[in-house]
């Protein structure tokens, strides 16, 4: 059986009947129409070409459905096309076209549907990037499985993708997270604490600050009542060190990583903050106003203008990002991506501003917002304060639902939509939870496979298919011809969310077909081809799952 795309051969071949009929060659739209009877696939190609035919779509249609027919290429593969309403082509496909499906889904094995990136580019992308003054905690998950599932998806389609992280290890957050941390540290050697209004009160402080006591000792008693200057540097830049580790080992659980961690203090440090703010105020988008510099966005969009330096000479965290986002559009390649927390809705139009003003194309930047998540149990919603403590961190999550149902539930929306994480449902270990729902049809396929391993069957892709097909076997395998484009629509519009949906159809298709056609016992044809289509869906949910980081189990 040939492995050439069979959904490709039919675009290919109503793209020529156009170009015959019409003299022209549009794109050619596949898909499942609105009732099964109507066929397996349909196609508005005829309506698209009335215009510049001047022709009714309907005698179009019929032109283009009389050479499908007569096409050589597509011998053995239609059972019928027949013209519909103002003009529709419906396809009615026959056994050898799903057997050639088939093949070629499984001579793409888990390459199969990537490389659909045209041109492939290289891409700078940025998720996370918390302060590294506490773990990360359930809003980090969300941006962390999104960013990651974005980066896995860029790859998947043929792009070059460099991950990072920027550490905001500078300013008054960290100053706070030192000041913290001294205090906890004062308790340790019997000094009094001195704790800052406003400061970060989690047990994790107390943890760090046993730690910086384990490497120092006592050296520091009698300096953190109240801390002085070099105290508070050290408890914010060796406890910033610290947390950072932590945030990795915890992100690297979560099957998260990165190729590059950025520095805003050495941002600072190497003079790249002074210069990027010297930089707008030379080519005329900063000024100074009132004792402070400012930064003239509303030129590019924004609402007002923003503060870069204030009156007292400190820097603001725009002026950081102005020199970062200047230093990576130098080294982003062809495009650069930023996953933000939904606070920084506002920030986009000053991050293009940046860009447009330094003379690089704001066009290359996308800016994903990621919205917030509330976590439900026995019906309400648990209250969550970082500074507090009673944030739900990103460890707890995980060794409450698993990594698994936490990246498959933090990535079942639209990142732009706010969601309801359900602990309740995500514990459940029955086919209403929607990743064991998934998980469960690629062991059930293994399970198949497996059996017939030991019985010595194997799908053989060079056999003639059945005479007739179960519609359930068509549903999955035209659920099957879509993947290619789901995956590669989904990385074009970094949305990872269409690749849970796709696998919540395909797992309940394929349920449906494990309880309507037995696969083992049957006649050799039928045998052989349900054995070809289980094997095609287990290589499919497998690649489906790994693009969102999660595990695709061979037993459950």
């Amino acid at each position: 059986m040939p492995t050439a795309d069979p959904i490709a051969l039919l675009r290919d071949a109503l793209g020529a009947a156009a170009q015959d009929v019409a003299g022209t060659r549009p794109r050619v739209e596949l898909a499942p129409p609105a009732r099964p009877e109507h066929g397996d696939l349909a196609s508005p190609v005829a309506m698209a070409l009335a215009r510049s035919a001047r022709r009714p779509p309907r005698d179009i249609a019929q032109d283009l459905a009389a050479r499908v027919r007569a096409d050589p290429a597509l011998e053995g593969m239609l059972a019928d096309v027949e013209v519909a309403g103002p003009g529709f082509l419906n396809l009615r496909l026959a056994p050898g076209w799903f057997a050639a499906l088939l093949a070629h889904v499984r001579a793409g094995g888990a390459a199969f549907g990537s490389g659909t990136a045209d041109p492939p580019q290289r891409v700078l992308l940025e998720f996370v990037s918390a302060n590294p003054t506490g773990p990360p905690h359930v809003g980090h998950a969300r941006q962390a499985a999104t960013g990651d599932a974005v980066g896995r998806l860029l790859a998947f389609a043929g792009h070059a993708v460099t991950r990072e992280y920027y550490v905001n290890d500078f300013g008054r957050q960290m100053e706070l997270f030192g000041l913290s941390v001294a205090a906890r540290y004062a308790e340790i050697v019997g000094d009094p604490p001195h704790p800052p209004e406003g400061g970060y009160g989690g047990d994790y402080v107390g943890q760090v600050a046993r730690a910086l006591h384990d490497e120092a000792g006592d050296a520091w008693r009698g300096r953190v009542s109240p801390p002085d200057g070099e105290a508070v540097a050290f408890f914010a830049e060796r406890g910033g060190a610290l947390m950072l580790a932590g945030i990795q080992e915890v992100l690297a659980r979560f099957r998260v990583r990165f190729d590059a961690y950025f520095s805003e203090t050495a941002l600072h440090a190497s003079g790249r903050v002074a210069q990027g703010v010297e930089t707008l105020r030379a080519a005329g988008d900063a000024y100074a106003h009132e004792g402070a510099v400012w930064f003239r966005t509303s030129a590019y969009g924004d609402e007002k203008d923003r503060v870069l330096v204030r009156s007292d000479g400190a820097t603001t965290y725009l002026a950081a990002d102005v020199a970062y986002h200047q230093d990576k559009a130098a080294r982003m390649g062809d495009r650069m991506i930023d996953v933000l927390g939904a606070d920084h809705h506002g920030y986009v139009a000053r991050l293009r501003a940046v860009l447009a003003a330094a003379g690089f194309d704001p066009d290359r930047l996308d800016v994903l917002i990621v919205q917030l998540v509330s976590l439900v149990e026995g019906g309400e919603a648990r209250r969550m304060s970082k500074r507090a403590g009673t944030m739900v961190m990103l460890d707890d999550l995980i060794d409450d639902i698993g990594v698994d149902a936490a990246r498959f539930f933090l990535l079942e929306r639209s990142s732009d939509t706010t969601i309801e994480l359900d602990l309740d449902l995500a514990r459940e270990q029955s086919q209403e939870n929607p990743v064991y729902y998934v998980q469960y049809a690629h062991a059930r396929c293994c399970s198949i496979l497996a059996r017939a391993a030991e019985e010595g069957i194997a799908a053989d892709a060079a056999a003639p298919p059945p005479a007739a097909l179960d519609p359930s076997e068509r549903a999955v395998a035209l659920r099957l011809g879509e993947w290619p484009d789901v995956a590669g629509d989904a990385a074009d519009r970094l949305a990872p969310h269409r690749v849970v949906a796709y696998l919540k159809d395909l797992a309940r298709e394929f349920h449906g077909f494990y309880h309507r056609c037995p696969v083992l016992g049957e006649e050799p044809p039928v045998q052989r081809f349900r054995l070809e289509l289980t094997e095609a869906v287990r290589a499919v949910v497998a690649t489906g799952l790994d693009l969102l980081g999660v595990d695709a189990p061979e037993r459950m």
